[in-house]
Formats: structure tokens, C-alpha cells, sequence
């Protein structure tokens, strides 16, 4: 870990002003300790200077739903609505999977993140094989609140493999908290994932909420994503999703819920009054056909909202640029052409996101005392001019992409610097994901 010194950047702050400022940041371990201009270097230690004339520095993006299990499956679930995607593909996939295949899954994933300056992710897995994703996590940098999935609901749909005994769910997630939450001088934290309703029991969601209690870690899973899915949950359970997780003392600041794209006015009531973060996924929910969010009425109502990309094979890629673009112009339709502008979007990306994870007081913004987590962009270029009179966030939302990040920085150390990965060889991790892939698809049957 470097100390660093970022001169001459256009610096987009986050903080509650929204300052954008142009001059330098310095960098000491895992913390901005200062911003200001005309910064010098510190002639008494070490400093890397990073000459940021003509780029943009802003704060890393904390993507709040992501499956590093399910990159491998890029392209195999494709033009399918939800369940049937589940039942046909992913499930098919995800039961296939062995140490090795899920390590380069989540390497393939992390890189991708990486590359388009997402610092901070809330993961999900799949049932086994859990601890090789968190070695992915722990040797590639990023800052994560990852946990296994969880499914000990009998269903004849899901393959043996994913399904599992209440008490073994538990132990082993239990287990794994233990082992990886607070790794890394706290970059690496647990979050219970239980699947969703559909696949949970009762007595698991009840014990998930005492666990999540005693141990103050976040709890992440699916809700009302798909009208099917809700008419399950119904079924199962009398009640509506976020009805039903409330009932069960799981609605609280502690709860982030993918999707949310079906609620009715009692549900929405509650996830403003106990906290819930919701996590926004535009692309995945357009691709499943699952609907448009009502993401300006969540906002109105003060619900608290930040973006993730969802896994590569409901989306096809891990791209925020992608994901906030979408996440503005689907509503303008609708409800017209000033409805979630680029700055409202950008703080869903970013500050949000660290609401969500409950590290605002860490991330999310670029400030001194703050952890260094950043990304820098070259817009200087064809797509992104003119700058002149133009708002820098709205340059980042409407026009920049991914392949305008240059640098990655997370607790202060460079994961990504002119293009070129620091931590993960992108060979290697290239070659094992299409190898993997090819033994998955050679002991797996799709339908």
C-alpha cells in the first residue's frame, strides 16, 4: 500500500454540498487525509503522484446487488423470464458448480468490476463452495459483503444439489461469517443471503433475522422481482413479500432487496418506515421482462435506493455506467423528461450504495478522513466533449463508459492503473473461465 498524491483532477466529491472541485488528493494508507490545491509532495516518505490533468476523480461505485457465482453463466440465459431462466439454466448451473469454476466465476466477475471502477459490490453466492469466492474477493482488493445463498425450501424444481437442510444452511453460513467477516481490516464483511421466499422456510428466515441481530450484519435477498414470484410467495404464505419479511421482523436497516419492482402502497409504507434498502437493477429487470420499478415514487416516498447490475446472465454485463443511463431515461417516458436526472442516479451509485452497506461514514464520498476508494476517468475525448458549461455528472451518467476508467483505487491501494489490473492476471483468469465453463456445460443438461 502507496501513498498517493492525485494532482490537477476535476474531483466530484459526494459530499452533502456535492462540491466538485478542481486540485489534488492525498492519499495515506487506506484514507484521504487530504484535498486541497497546489498539494506537494512529501518529500519525507514515499508518494506516488498520479498526474491527473484533463481527469475525473470520483468515488468508487458500491454496487448493491451483484452474483460473482453467475458470471461463468454470461450468454447461457439469455431471452427467458425469470423462473423459467431459474429453473432451466441458472439453478442447472449454479448445482454444477465446484471449487475451482466458482473461484474463476468471481475472479471473472471482480476483474470486470475493476476495469469499470466498481469498488464496493453486495454479493451473492450459490450453496457451496462459498469460501473460494471470498478468496477471490480477498486476493483481488474489492471491498465486498458477500455470503452463500441460502435454500432449504424443498422444491422439486431446483436440482438436489441446491437443496439443503435448515440447520446445515445455517451452521455453514454461520461458519463462514466467522472465518470472513471484518477480513482485511474490515474490506471483506458477511451478509446473510437467503435466496428469496420461495426458496426459505419459515423457521430459516426467522433464525437469519436473530443471526443478522447478534451478529449487526447485513441481510440480502430478493423481493418482488417478478408478478410470478409474488403469486408463489401468496400462495405460500397469505401475504405479499415485504408483508411477509416484516412479519418475520426481517424489514429493517438492516435488509437490502434486489429488484422491488411490484409494490403495492402498504409494502412501500413499510420499507420507508423500518429502513429498507432497496437495491435498483435496470437491465436485469428489463432483460427478465420483469418490469420497470417505480424508482421516482420510491424516492418521493424517501425509500432509500442505490443500483446494482445483478448477475452477467440476466444483464451481460457488471457495467454502472450502463446500469445508471438506464436507470434515468426508462422513467422519462413515463413520467417525464426531469424524472431521475444524472445527479440523482449518480448518488444511487454512490453514495447510496454506501448507505446501503452502512459505510457512508467511510465510502461513498470523496472527503478527508474518508476510506480511498476512487476511480478516475479520462473524459477527454470524442463522446465526452464538449465540457464546457456542462455538468461533469451529467458527462458520467449520459455520456462517459466504462472504457473511460483509467484507475481503481480501493483502501488506498491500486487495483487498476492506466488500464492494467494490479491483482488479478487477466490471462489466466480468462483462460480458467472457458475451461470451467466447458466442464460445467460437460455435466450439466439445460433445458
Amino acid at each position: 500500500m502507496a501513498n498517493i498524491l492525485i494532482k490537477h483532477a476535476e474531483i466530484i466529491t459526494m459530499n452533502k454540498q456535492e462540491d466538485i472541485i478542481y486540485g489534488d488528493i492525498r492519499i495515506k494508507g487506506d484514507l484521504i487525509v487530504e484535498i486541497g490545491t497546489g498539494l506537494e509532495v512529501n518529500g519525507d516518505e514515499d508518494e506516488l503522484v498520479i498526474d491527473a490533468k484533463n481527469r475525473t476523480v470520483i468515488p468508487g461505485f458500491i454496487q448493491t446487488h451483484i452474483h460473482l457465482c453467475q458470471t461463468l453463466f454470461r450468454g447461457k440465459g439469455d431471452d427467458l423470464e425469470l423462473m423459467d431462466w431459474l429453473r432451466k439454466r441458472i439453478w442447472p448451473l449454479e448445482a454444477a458448480h465446484d471449487e475451482e469454476s466458482l473461484y474463476y466465476s468471481a475472479m471473472l466477475g471482480i476483474g470486470e468490476l475493476i476495469t469499470s471502477g466498481t469498488t464496493t459490490i453486495v454479493d451473492m453466492e450459490t450453496v457451496h463452495h462459498t469460501d473460494y469466492a471470498f478468496q477471490a474477493i480477498a486476493k483481488s482488493g474489492i471491498r465486498a459483503l458477500s455470503g452463500k445463498v441460502m435454500m432449504d425450501r424443498k422444491n422439486p424444481d431446483a436440482p438436489a444439489a441446491l437443496q439443503e437442510e435448515t440447520a446445515a444452511s445455517l451452521q455453514e453460513s454461520v461458519d463462514l461469517l466467522e472465518k470472513w467477516n471484518g477480513y482485511a481490516n474490515g474490506r471483506i464483511q458477511y451478509a446473510f443471503s437467503p435466496r428469496f421466499v420461495i426458496s426459505c422456510t419459515e423457521p430459516l428466515l426467522r433464525e437469519v433475522q436473530s443471526l443478522s441481530a447478534r451478529y449487526g450484519v447485513k441481510v440480502h435477498t430478493h423481493a418482488s422481482e417478478n408478478l410470478g414470484e409474488i403469486e408463489l410467495v401468496q400462495a405460500m404464505t397469505g401475504m405479499r413479500n415485504i408483508v411477509y419479511l416484516d412479519h418475520l421482523g426481517l424489514a429493517n436497516e438492516r435488509l437490502i432487496l434486489a429488484h422491488c419492482v411490484w409494490l403495492d402502497e402498504q409494502e412501500k409504507r413499510i420499507l420507508r418506515d423500518r429502513g429498507v434498502h432497496v437495491s435498483h437493477c435496470p437491465g436485469s429487470n428489463l432483460k427478465l421482462a420483469s418490469g420497470i420499478a417505480d424508482t421516482p415514487g420510491m424516492l418521493h416516498d424517501h425509500i432509500h435506493l442505490s443500483l446494482g447490475a445483478d448477475g452477467a446472465p440476466c444483464n451481460n454485463n457488471l457495467d454502472m455506467f450502463n446500469e445508471m443511463r438506464l436507470a434515468a431515461v426508462i422513467q422519462k417516458p413515463a413520467h417525464g423528461p426531469t424524472t431521475m436526472d444524472a445527479r440523482s442516479v449518480f448518488r444511487m451509485a454512490t453514495i447510496g450504495g454506501a448507505k446501503a452497506v452502512g459505510m457512508e461514514d467511510q465510502i461513498g464520498s470523496i472527503e478527508v478522513g474518508k476510506k480511498a476508494d476512487l476511480a478516475i476517468l479520462n473524459l477527454y475525448n470524442f463522446h465526452t466533449f464538449p465540457s464546457y458549461d456542462v455538468d461533469p455528472i451529467s458527462r458520467i451518467v449520459y455520456s462517459a463508459t466504462r472504457a473511460d476508467v483509467e484507475t481503481t483505487i480501493v483502501d488506498g491501494e491500486i487495483l487498476m492503473h492506466t488500464g492494467r489490473l494490479k491483482t488479478i492476471d487477466k490471462e489466466v483468469v480468462l483462460n480458467e473461465a472457458n475451461l470451467s465453463i466447458k466442464r460445467l456445460l460437460g455435466s450439466t443438461r439445460l433445458t
